[in-house]
């Protein structure tokens, strides 16, 4: 009698995968109960290398700031820098903060600021609780994971996967080279279509920031 497919498997390899499973099934479980609580909200991302002193630091606390008067949570990923500076600004605000928290070799330290904190080991299951509970998002200058969640935005937009929402971009004179990289190579070659870069705006004025994502929610009921 021949021996079924997973007796071939060695027991500590099926364990292993299934205590993954459900830390995976817990950390959705977790963000998803805390998050349909929280109401309207923005995830706001940027460098985590962000010093308070940097003009970016301020403006983003400012914008965290007006958010709040508006009624919007404010989610970040509860480390440093910008992060920090959005967590700082809902606060001095007496508004909603949210840090979603990553495990990573060098570990991420929350910032002091964060009113609720969800702690994450997977950055997929992080990702989507960035999105799901968002009516905006608001991009900083930034890195790779900065990056990462700006072209995951767009790219959820443009294939239909979510609702369009407000993507904005911070601080024109930062993402400008990229931008025209996009639309010099990227655009004009066909790989994306003619007005797809329409999906998000740049901005620089914090108050500005604000009005776009209020605009776009009065003119939708309208």
């Amino acid at each position: 009698m021949s021996k079924g497919k997973d007796q071939n498997i060695p027991k500590d390899f099926t364990s292993e995968e299934a205590l993954r499973i459900f830390r995976i099934m817990s950390e959705f479980v977790e963000g998803f109960e805390t998050l349909s609580k929280i109401g309207p909200a923005v995830s706001i991302f940027g460098s985590a290398r962000t010093k308070p002193e940097d003009p970016d630091y301020k403006k983003a606390e400012k914008i965290a700031g007006l958010l709040v008067k508006e009624g919007y949570a404010l989610i970040t990923g509860g480390g440093p820098g910008i992060m920090e500076a959005v967590n700082k600004g809902a606060y001095q605000a007496d508004g909603k903060s949210i840090g979603l928290n990553i495990e990573l070799p060098q570990e991420q330290t929350p910032n002091p600021f964060i009113k609720t904190m969800i702690d994450f080991r997977y950055f997929f299951c992080r990702k989507v609780m960035f999105v799901k509970y968002a009516k905006a998002f608001v991009i900083m200058p930034g890195g790779f994971g900065t990056l990462d969640e700006f072209f995951e935005s767009i790219t959820l937009i443009q294939t239909e996967k979510i609702e369009k929402f407000p993507v904005i971009l911070v601080d024109s004179s930062y993402w400008q080279g990229l931008l025209d990289w996009i639309k010099k190579d990227v655009e004009a070659s066909g790989r994306i279509s003619e007005g797809e870069m329409d999906i998000f705006k740049v901005i620089d004025d914090p108050e500005d920031v604000v009005k776009v994502i209020k605009d776009f929610y009065e003119n939708e009921g309208a």
